[in-house]
């Protein structure tokens, strides 16, 4: 990676401003997943063992420059301390004569957790001055929200244009497994890409198709090319304005020479909800009023034919309606097999909620290579583009490592390094 991480920085009584990602689901106050929080101790752990003064920032769903109660971050600081096992208290706003005063009364090792920052507007727009104002509170800027890298917003390069910016441990880990996607991958490699459409994943399929010899195609977006191939998908989900985007998407695939994988029968449903009626058809023989919910076995068979010999995968997006546990099979099939791969040494990264969510129900996280945080983000970088918020971060100068003995340098002398 070629910018400047916190393991470059002598943080030692310094105050670290740490755009963090703590926007994780609430129900009746309380987080009901971690992960997000979790990703985020080893930044918050390292700096505070090395004696900084951190204080923490996020936001939290979308409240529109607005106060909203059910989006305070009091449950996720309540969260944050138990794992911790120390009290990080949260102010009780971004901004004001209270937050300078906490920010103030921080000692060496001490944490702090401002409250939402999507309360205030000037958040999303970049504003110099909110931005001025949060840079003030810190000497030294961290990202480790890669979640939030693909936002120009005051918290993600406002801020970091203030004051010498660093990648946290989790940013420099997203960009290192992301990076090797695109850069020096080992082959065979696939890509299995599912979801609802294929207009939110077009520019990550034309990148991925100069770099993948498999493309494993499920989910909504996968009717959108059945449609292509001149095949019917009856009442399901589709992208009809999309299907000539689909067919260029499958020549330049077979002019690259890279194998596309689509669904060979399917589960079909008369109405898509829980308790209806469903059975298993081949793919081209789809009632007109019936609707696809999942692949069928003999899909999930050539798919385990077609990735017996990858030695790495990416996967993003469902192959079915995975929100109704029994259109979740083939969604839950394929996380199973790709653990096993990964089990066998092939590199295998996994981002997108639900594809991350089958691997935690079934407890195959933690065999993953890697598992992004970043969503949308993810997607960016996967499609080849630059995100503001890790291009604003400080270039690593050649091959050269900063002693950990040298104080950062000022914004204004490394202005020519971002």
């Amino acid at each position: 990676m070629d910018k400047l991480t916190v393991n470059d920085l002598d943080a030692q009584g310094k105050r670290v401003f740490v755009r963090v990602d703590f926007n994780v689901p609430l129900e009746d106050g309380r987080v009901t997943d971690d992960s997000r929080i979790r990703a985020a101790l080893p930044t918050i752990r390292h700096l505070s063992a090395q004696g900084a003064r951190v204080v923490l920032a996020s936001h939290l769903g979308r409240p529109d420059g607005k106060v909203q109660d059910g989006l305070r971050l009091r449950p996720v600081g309540e969260r944050l301390s138990q794992l911790l096992r120390r009290n990080v208290p949260v102010t009780g706003d971004a901004l004001g004569a209270g937050t300078e005063d906490a920010v103030k009364r921080l000692r060496p090792g001490e944490v702090l957790l401002l409250e939402n920052l999507r309360f205030h507007a000037a958040e999303e727009k970049n504003d110099p001055k909110f931005a001025a104002q949060l840079a003030s509170y810190a000497d030294v800027y961290v990202n480790d929200a890669f979640g939030t890298a693909h936002r120009p917003h005051a918290s993600t390069v406002g801020v970091a244009k203030l004051l010498p910016a660093y990648a946290g441990l989790l940013m420099e880990a997203e960009i290192a497994a992301l990076s090797k996607l695109l850069e020096n991958p080992e082959h065979p490699y696939a890509a299995i890409l599912g979801g609802a459409k294929v207009s939110g994943k077009l520019n990550v399929l034309h990148n991925l198709l100069t770099k993948v010899d498999i493309l494993v195609l499920g989910g909504g977006m996968a009717n959108t090319f059945l449609l292509a191939q001149g095949r019917s998908v009856g009442k399901s989900l589709a992208e009809h304005d999309m299907v000539e985007e689909a067919r260029r998407i499958l020549a330049d695939a077979e002019k690259r020479g890279v194998r596309v994988v689509l669904p060979v029968d399917v589960i079909v449903a008369k109405e898509v909800t829980r308790g209806t009626e469903y059975k298993t058809l081949p793919a081209e023989k789809i009632p007109a009023s019936w609707h696809i919910v999942d692949v069928g076995k003999q899909t999930l068979a050539r798919i385990e034919e077609w990735l017996a010999d990858a030695r790495t995968v990416v996967w993003n997006g469902p192959l079915g309606v995975f929100e109704i546990p029994v259109f979740g099979a083939g969604t839950r099939h394929v996380a199973t097999l790709l653990a096993d791969k990964a089990s066998d040494g092939a590199t295998v990264v996994v981002g997108g909620g639900d594809s991350v969510a089958a691997l935690q129900q079934q407890g195959l996280a933690d065999r993953m290579t890697h598992i992004s945080t970043g969503g949308g983000a993810s997607l960016e970088f996967l499609e080849g583009r630059e995100l503001p918020g890790v291009a604003v971060l400080l270039d690593r100068p050649g091959d050269a490592v900063p002693s950990r003995d040298e104080a950062p340098q000022p914004a204004a002398a490394v202005k020519g390094s971002r």
